[in-house]
């Protein structure tokens, strides 16, 4: 006959092993969220260094001419 208090150690222990909790789940999960935060300040971020204003107030794109307007000195819309 088998010796019932190894056997009942050993189940112990692997039941105990199952309920230790969301541990790896949670490390998985504040893994994911720390690289998504990462890549989404680098997306967010990574205009700043490009320089992209217009050193022309003319280059700027909201200083196009109206529809219509003739760009004489006398028309309404010049």
């Amino acid at each position: 006959m088998p010796d019932i208090a190894e056997a009942t150690a050993a189940l112990i222990g692997i039941a105990a092993a199952a309920q230790q909790g969301p541990g790896d789940t949670l490390r998985v999960v504040l893994l994911v969220s720390m690289v998504g935060g990462a890549l989404l300040a680098w997306f967010l971020l990574r205009g700043y260094g490009r320089g992209d204003t217009a050193e022309h107030p003319s280059e700027q794109p909201g200083d196009t001419p109206a529809r219509g307007a003739s760009g004489d000195a006398g028309d309404a819309n010049a």
